[in-house]
């Protein structure tokens, strides 16, 4: 293993194609990429990768760059893209293809605000648009998380148990384009841990139709079957993990990361980079005598709900941190967390960095201030915290 100072795009890149080369006595790597603004840098240094077998291809649409991986991924072989923003929108027909197909196809997402107005900086409103795609959906908080999501990734959707894609996610240019030191394992440590892909229902030499016509019961039984699956991936990242620790001696984060709970009645619960400002507050917090405490949402798809209610089960005020705006109703995040918190706590919403707006301590010490004031939950404040 090596210690390398590189993006976070290029932390996705370098474990794409180590994780592509560790298929390479089976059926190979590949995948369709089409370039756009910020995660470009990551398919741009893919391409420059050799691979044994299989290729990259550069394609004219983010559409058509999932179809590849739909084609590569369909033969039996391991497959990636990376996107972001509105070249997400453009793909979401065969994003949802590629989960109903239960094809295990990795996806770094680079989370950028949706435009127009064009707007390259972060957003988490593009993946989450997608939330019920049929991914898993990881965020990450620093580079290499990213590069080990990536493996693991790998790891959790080719696992029989599971065959789900999984969209790695990102936060733009905050981590896309920042570089810092990431270790970066060889590709023997990745060959130990990542099996050769034998996808149970890859195409071979007798025909068959993929994505036919299905009747009202087919398709109970089809969703019946993805629900299934996407409610096991939660013991089987687990397991994942543990396996992850013994071959590169750091353990990957669990779905949902307390910080300072031990004795939390405030609670903050955050996604992606935010969770490390979030972390700064809180001791500022906890030097002033208050009890405060922080949760960060690594997993979103699916949605670790047994764990967020049983970290909040003390709580009693509790501020959820949206980078997204679901219009007209708040925050997604803050929809689908207040249903696990106690009957008795305050859940309040708050947007806030929106179109890649700072998020710094003194922005959450804002929040906790409002929050101590309320008597009662209201609707979810959009705060502008550009400044």
């Amino acid at each position: 293993m090596s210690t390398e100072l590189v993006s976070a795009n290029h932390a996705a890149a370098l474990a794409a194609t180590l994780a592509g080369r560790a298929n390479r006595n089976a059926r190979g790597f590949g995948g369709g990429v089409y370039p756009i603004t910020p995660q470009t840098e990551c398919i741009e240094l893919l391409c420059k990768q050799e691979f044994a077998k299989g290729a990259i291809v550069r394609v004219e649409s983010e559409h058509s760059a999932m179809a590849v991986c739909m084609g590569v991924s369909l033969g039996g072989a391991r497959s990636f893209t990376a996107s972001s923003s509105n070249g997400l929108a453009y793909m979401t027909e065969n994003v949802f293809a590629a989960a109903m197909y239960r094809l295990p196809i990795v996806m770094m997402a680079v989370n950028r605000t949706l435009g127009p107005p064009w707007n390259i900086w972060v957003d988490h409103g593009d993946t989450l648009a997608l939330r019920d795609s049929g991914w898993i959906q990881l965020y990450c908080e620093d580079n290499q998380e990213v590069l080990d999501s990536i493996l693991l990734a790998y790891r959790l959707a080719e696992d029989k148990r599971v065959l789900l894609p999984v969209m790695v996610c990102q936060d733009a240019f905050v981590l896309s384009h920042t570089m810092m030191q990431t270790d970066v394992p060889t590709q023997e440590q990745v060959d130990r841990f990542l099996p050769e892909l034998a996808l149970p229902h890859r195409l071979t030499e007798r025909a068959v139709t993929v994505g036919g016509l299905d009747f009202p019961h087919e398709t109970e039984a089809h969703r019946h079957q993805h629900e299934d699956a996407m409610r096991r991936v939660g013991a089987v990242y687990d397991e994942i993990a543990l396996e992850f620790e013994r071959a590169f001696g750091r353990k990957p984060a669990p779905a949902l990361v307390p910080y300072r709970m031990e004795d939390a009645e405030t609670v903050v619960l955050s996604m992606g980079t935010t969770a490390a400002t979030v972390r700064a507050a809180v001791d500022r917090a906890r030097e002033a005598g208050e009890r405060v405490g922080a949760l960060r949402l690594r997993m979103f798809r699916p949605f670790p709900g047994r764990e967020l209610r049983a970290a909040l089960a003390r709580a009693k005020r509790i501020a959820v941190l949206d980078r997204d705006i679901s219009l007209g109703h708040g925050g997604v995040l803050w929809s689908e967390a207040r249903g696990f918190a106690p009957a008795q706590a305050l859940v309040q919403g708050y947007m806030l960095g929106l179109g890649g707006g700072d998020i710094r301590p003194e922005h959450i010490g804002e929040v906790l201030a409002d929050l101590a004031r309320r008597d009662a939950a209201g609707e979810p404040e959009l705060l502008e915290v550009v400044r």
